[in-house]
């Protein structure tokens, strides 16, 4: 039943096509602000060793920017620098980690909103960006602005500026309608992008961008709900790293700086004190910055390495005791004073009386820059992807370009990638996280299609000809998938029963996922494994459930 010319070119092809290729030139260094790839040559004793590395030239570490250009996920331009324009390999990638995070909103207690993009000047004074921070945004003239009015700016003549972050677009939604101190904690998140004017020199691939989205939440809480809700985003971060495969990193607090900060001493020293009382609860190492908190509020940062050792802060928990003040923001409480302070009373006097109390703000991102996690695991991953983050997940590669077997080709895409899930065309396809299925059908030898695919990191090579097509069988390579041998082995040898016969799932393959118990298929089985399109399709949803 399976192709004699696939099987053959499954098992012989090289390996080596999954070698990624990598920059052997001369690292460019800055010497008192001059490349140093323009300085004459240095004359340098030659010894064995140099001998040594003169043979075997050291490997650069990754570069998400080099990646990114083999991996098709995103370019820049210069008309707009420092705002990537991403590829659908990217945006692929950009959206799985998206929805890997709506789904955690559901356990975590998230609303998502959406906010706008620019806000009037005067919102930002309020705020405290723009006294703050003005030097980093953008300024937008609002259509019909002749310039500034006297004394403060309004109406259609004020002028306009482009977000930095959502804090403030959250404020007034929380503000929109009375609270209740029973309605508390309320928690938003927030995608919306972000535009920080970064100076041009500082630009770098994703790491250092214009425009970037945030992870962005906020949690308005009550006083006696702060170490809670620190701790569960410390939980919500160790989560989703863990989940990603990054680390170990390592934890900052930052307390107040020296000068430049809003709010009285005593405001600060309390949150500080919330902080610490949440860190040395995680269980977790942490250290002080002192000095380094933003301008209105301690905060803690999660700090993560490169591949070339240089650390980036991504996610953070930020403490806001001004901002709601700012806003004016309050709900309705028992015993105000004490409520205020954290306290709690069973005094029925103190209770009878309700008042108006600020919520306290927390800012947390829990993978700060979408755009610069992205450059962390693309060189963390340096193309070997986990399944579900793969943009590149499956492709069929076909024994000849035949109208059968490439509608045969057509067919299985539709199944595993879960597209046949309808029942008629003119329903929309329900929710779903569909598996990535190419083809190529192109008239090629079959050998440079199936190197093409494996030099362009597909997780899954799955051959047809017209003998699988008559079969309904792919025949399928999943060693370029990660840890195939673990993961994927014993998830096929469930459903044993619809790879090895012609005959239904056995009674296995409905009892759930594999155990220690179960059989795992051998590395030769999977280099070339005949399944059928429905197997291999839930096999791979199955698996991409489970984040592998």
């Amino acid at each position: 039943m399976r192709s004699s010319t696939a099987l053959r070119l499954l098992r012989t092809s090289s390996r080596g096509s999954h070698a990624i290729y990598r920059d052997r030139r001369k690292p460019l260094l800055l010497r008192n602000g001059y490349c140093s790839a323009c300085e004459p040559a240095i004359a340098v004793p030659w010894t064995d060793s140099a001998a040594t590395a003169a043979t075997n030239p050291p490997v650069p570490p990754a570069d998400h920017r080099q990646l990114a250009i083999e991996q098709e996920l995103f370019i820049t331009s210069k008309y707009s620098p420092g705002s990537p324009l991403f590829l659908p390999n990217g945006a692929k990638m950009f959206n799985k980690l998206t929805n890997f995070l709506r789904t955690q909103y559901v356990d975590f207690g998230f609303e998502e909103v959406i906010t706008p993009t620019i806000y009037k000047k005067s919102l930002w004074e309020k705020s405290g960006h723009w006294e703050n921070y003005a030097e980093d945004m953008y300024a937008v003239t609002g259509r019909g602005a002749s310039g500034e009015k006297e004394g403060r700016q309004a109406g259609e003549d004020e002028e306009y500026g482009l977000k930095p972050m959502n804090c403030p677009g959250h404020c007034l939604i929380f503000a929109s309608k009375k609270r209740s101190y029973r309605d508390l904690p309320i928690r938003y998140a927030d995608f919306s992008p972000l535009h920080r004017n970064e100076v041009h020199g500082a630009l770098s691939g994703l790491t250092r961008v214009r425009r970037f989205h945030q992870d962005d939440g906020h949690i308005f809480c009550r006083p006696s709900q702060i170490q809670e809700e620190i701790s569960r985003t410390l939980e919500f971060v160790q989560l989703a790293y863990k989940t990603f495969g990054l680390g170990p990193y390592r934890l900052a607090l930052s307390t107040r700086p020296a000068d430049h900060f809003i709010g009285t001493v005593e405001e600060w020293d309390n949150a500080e004190a919330a902080l610490r009382k949440s860190l040395v609860k995680s269980g977790q190492r942490w250290t002080v910055n002192d000095g380094d908190g933003a301008f209105y509020g301690p905060k803690i940062d999660v700090i993560l390495k490169d591949s070339d050792g240089k650390e980036h802060q991504t996610a953070t928990i930020q403490l806001d005791f001004q901002l709601p003040k700012r806003f004016e923001l309050e709900y309705q409480a028992p015993a105000p004073e004490l409520e205020s302070r954290g306290r709690a009373t069973t005094e029925t006097g103190l209770l009878e009386v309700e008042g108006p109390v600020a919520p306290v703000l927390i800012h947390r991102a829990v993978l700060g820059s979408v755009e610069r996690i992205m450059a962390l695991l693309i060189e963390h991953y340096n193309g070997k992807w986990p399944f579900w983050l793969n943009p590149r997940q499956v492709v069929i590669v076909t024994v000849n370009d035949s109208q059968p077997v490439v509608d045969f080709a057509k067919n299985c895409q539709s199944i595993i990638s879960g597209k046949r899930q309808l029942r008629s065309q003119k329903k929309a396809i329900p929710p779903y996280e569909h598996i990535s299925v190419d083809i190529d059908a192109s008239p090629r030898f079959l050998k440079k299609k199936i190197a093409d695919a494996k030099r362009k990191r597909y997780a899954v090579i799955a051959v047809v000809g017209n003998q699988e097509a008559a079969a309904d069988r792919l025949i399928v390579d999943f060693t370029a998938f990660p840890d195939f041998e673990t993961n994927l082995g014993k998830h096929l040898a469930v459903r044993h029963a619809s790879v090895t016969s012609e005959g239904s799932k056995s009674e296995s393959a409905d009892e759930g996922r594999p155990t220690d118990q179960t059989p795992k298929l051998t590395a030769k089985e999977l280099k070339s494994l005949a399944v059928s399109p429905k197997t291999l399709a839930s096999c791979l949803a199955d698996l991409q459930k489970l984040y592998i």
